[in-house]
């Protein structure tokens, strides 16, 4: 774990983002994806909504995608297991980037067939204390013909975009800076479940 440590304080600081295959083991990942399924068919998943307060909406034009919010005072063993990893990850960045980071939120996402999330940046005016976000994929496989990749856009000096396709791979994990890189979840062809959340400089 150190070694993936390393590396992921490393390119944040050096590129902004990180992509770590094989992040969490097979037993875990389907324990988690066992979990999900559970909590799916017990009918706890709820559509995802856009915006803060008194505007949050469900606006299924941009998004289209259902979450569950996890509880911090009332997590499973699994959940607990995780965010024990994502404190790791939250620890060696405030080391070596100094950012900051002093709570994490987090949500299981499912995505289902034909869904998709347009171009959106994580931190904005209304949610200005999402730093660093962490996104776990949970899908027991994946090929390009699934689609439903993240798309991350990285501005370039002439004013143009670079475009970067992840296909969420079970296990693995995208880390990037919540207010650098606009991205979007292309519509995808099969259910897609991931773990996403944000930590954050509030507590």
């Amino acid at each position: 774990m150190e070694e993936v440590l390393d590396r992921i304080s490393a390119e944040i600081y050096q590129n902004s983002y990180v992509i770590i295959d094989d992040f969490v083991d097979e037993e875990f990942r389907k324990a988690l994806l066992k979990e999900q399924t559970e909590l799916l068919e017990k009918g706890m998943f709820r559509h995802a909504a856009v915006g803060q307060g008194g505007q949050k909406k469900v606006r299924t034009e941009i998004r289209s995608d259902e979450v569950l919010w996890m509880d911090q005072d009332n997590l499973s063993p699994l959940q607990a297991a995780y965010w024990e990893k994502i404190e790791q990850i939250r620890q060696v960045l405030n080391q070596r980037c100094f950012l900051g980071l002093r709570s994490f939120e987090g949500h299981f996402a499912r995505y289902p067939i034909g869904s998709f999330y347009k171009k959106h940046l994580d931190q904005f005016h209304a949610v200005p204390h999402r730093v660093v976000t962490v996104i776990l994929y949970l899908n027991d496989s994946w090929s390009a013909e699934d689609e439903g990749a993240l798309r991350m856009y990285f501005p370039q000096e002439d004013g143009s975009e670079r475009i970067a396709d992840v296909l969420p791979l079970g296990g693995r994990l995208v880390v990037f800076l919540s207010a650098e890189i606009p991205h979007e979840v292309l519509p995808t062809k099969k259910e897609r479940i991931s773990i996403t959340g944000w930590l954050r400089n509030i507590d």
